[in-house]
């Protein structure tokens, strides 16, 4: 943890306080995993937690808050995907390794982040511009990047200029979203996970580069 934590009041939070306000936090993450996010309570973190809802109320003005809290953080992560894409070749076998790099750390965040994730779209769906803006910062990490791509391939004549850049960006970055949020869901199709990565890489490749790739 980094920089000052604050309490509630403005009060800076000292070592031990740092420490009580992390494992609010850890403990809401793991009750958000088993359980729906809206029968999740104050007291019921602060049980796990080992300490009083007055002291929840300390570092949180409620759970939302902290909710809010859990997904900033993991927003600063999904920065990271951006590095799966940022200045990486689309083409010849470069271009598939990095359509299988993308969708693997795709699908592999969404694994790890599926609770505090289920919670954002939620959020974002009934309209709650915090986690709008959440979901996009994510989102936009790859988008950005995916975007860039898609032009450098068109400056080379390997795509045709009538592609929006950004259009076939985002509506791939929604796919993978969608996907990864429907993990699970593919089993009951009968597609298992080692299945699902190649066939949504072929998309993604097609979709940038228009052309099969080479492997």
């Amino acid at each position: 943890m980094t920089g000052q934590v604050r309490t509630v009041d403005g009060r800076v939070a000292g070592r031990r306080g740092q420490a009580t306000r992390q494992k609010l936090l850890d403990c809401l993450s793991e009750m958000l995993s088993s359980s729906p996010y809206r029968d999740v309570k104050v007291i019921d973190v602060a049980r796990k937690a080992g300490t009083s809802p007055a002291t929840f109320y300390q570092y949180f003005p409620d759970v939302e808050g902290a909710v809010l809290e859990l997904a900033e953080e993991m927003a600063k992560e999904g920065q990271k995907l951006t590095d799966l894409v940022a200045g990486r070749s689309w083409t010849g076998k470069a271009g598939w390794q990095t359509a299988e790099e993308l969708v693997d750390g795709f699908l592999s965040f969404w694994r790890k982040h599926d609770a505090i994730l289920r919670v954002v779209d939620l959020g974002a769906a009934e309209g709650d511009k915090r986690f709008y803006k959440i979901r996009m910062k994510i989102l936009n990490a790859v988008t950005n990047s995916l975007t860039d791509g898609v032009k450098e391939l068109q400056s080379k004549g390997r795509v045709d200029k009538d592609v929006n850049p950004a259009a076939v960006a985002g509506s791939l970055v929604a796919m993978l979203a969608a996907v990864a949020a429907h993990q699970k869901g593919f089993q009951s199709w009968g597609v298992k996970q080692a299945e699902l990565r190649p066939n949504l890489a072929l998309l993604v490749h097609l979709g940038i580069t228009g052309r099969k790739p080479t492997k």
